[in-house]
């Protein structure tokens, strides 16, 4: 008995591009999706019901930042995640691998786990595959994901060979520790950097423990797009069909686009929270900043084309004047407008494989 189900819809004739809907234990979702990131058990400035309101059936949290605070002995006492944060929908939970190589300059990767600091306190923590396994159990998350190693780009060949290898042998003892295989999906993840040669030898090694979901990791780490659609070009069809696959940490709105014609089914990405605290919004017209000067008299919505919350009852002029005298509605506004704007768009993509058209549809968009 699995926790997570798939069921490949439809194959877009166009592209190749799949529909399909996943089923965790607390609902299911149509893919292609894009999920909101939620790092500390809240998407920033958001309610669970704004999420609902806008579309948004799955979220994600943070492994290593919930272990640090409030620490997952509490969210397992609250009841879990989901009762914790009051969400109903379903949630990924990250390993905490990419944080531990990316927030620590002081780490030490040895057969065991990762030993480094803690980026808040300096005192030294160490984490294995275990312990990623020990922390997602407490979360209560529906999916989790396996504890990898996160190689920098770009990474010589011969490092990348170890990481995989590594990256192997502690997806299979992720899979030992997991203590709740039939409440909680746990996700293998596709390493191998820009060599070929890697992420075949990568995706053989994870099939073969025939994990509920892939998730390709190390893209989306400073390649350039060209680089990503040719790793994802080759990847992908490495995956099985009948279960999902996972782009992990991809948001822009062309990535999301390009990622789905190449075969992929679930995005996640902080980029239209973080830009949306800066005033950055995104439209069908491309990024707006709307604290610049020309919109402190522009009485029409961010974007005239979107009839999400923000846009259809407050101007630039406004958000504008919110975001420059530091009020925290300016930023939940463009907050809601751009989760909206990106839950928005798959839902047009999952239309346009349904119609077949989802080439012509990039080629518009």
């Amino acid at each position: 008995m699995t926790a997570i189900k798939y069921e490949l819809i439809k194959t877009c004739k166009q592209t190749g591009a799949r529909l399909g809907r996943v089923t965790t234990p607390h609902g299911s979702f149509e893919t292609p999706v894009f999920m909101p990131v939620g790092t500390l058990a809240t998407v920033k400035t958001m309610a669970p019901e704004e999420l609902k309101d806008l579309g948004a059936n799955i979220i994600l949290s943070n492994t290593y930042h919930l272990w640090l605070r409030p620490g997952e002995d509490i969210v397992e006492e609250a009841g879990g995640l989901h009762q914790f944060m009051n969400w109903d929908g379903s949630i990924l939970t990250d390993s905490g691998g990419f944080q531990v190589f990316s927030l620590s300059d002081m780490r030490k990767i040895e057969e065991e786990g990762v030993h480094f600091r803690n980026h808040l306190s300096g005192e030294k923590l160490f984490l294995s595959p275990e312990g990623a396994m020990q922390i997602q159990n407490s979360l209560g998350s529906d999916i989790m994901m396996a504890f990898d190693e996160c190689p920098p780009y770009p990474a010589t060949y011969d490092y990348m060979k170890s990481s995989v290898e590594r990256t192997s042998r502690w997806a299979e003892r992720c899979l030992e520790a997991h203590q709740k295989p039939e409440q909680q999906g746990l996700f293998g993840i596709v390493q191998g950097g820009e060599y070929e040669e890697l992420r075949k030898q990568s995706a053989q090694d994870l099939l073969s423990l025939d994990f509920p979901g892939y998730a390709i990791g190390g893209l989306s780490v400073g390649e350039p797009k060209d680089v990503m659609n040719r790793v994802l070009e080759f990847t992908t069809p490495l995956l099985p069909n009948e279960k999902p696959r996972y782009l992990m940490g991809v948001g822009s709105p062309d990535s999301l686009v390009d990622g789905a014609i190449r075969g992929v089914d679930m995005f996640d990405c902080v980029l239209p929270t973080r830009i949306a605290r800066n005033g950055t919004c995104m439209t069908s017209n491309g990024r707006l900043v709307v604290r610049n000067a020309k919109y402190a008299r522009d009485f029409t919505p961010l974007d005239e084309n979107c009839d999400c919350y923000t846009c259809r009852n407050y101007t630039k002029a406004y958000i504008r004047h919110l975001i420059k005298t530091n009020e925290t509605l300016g930023i939940r506004l463009t907050t809601y407008h751009n989760l909206y704007f990106l839950v928005k768009l798959m839902s047009d993509v999952r239309e346009a494989i349904r119609e077949d058209r989802l080439g012509d549809f990039r080629d518009h968009f």
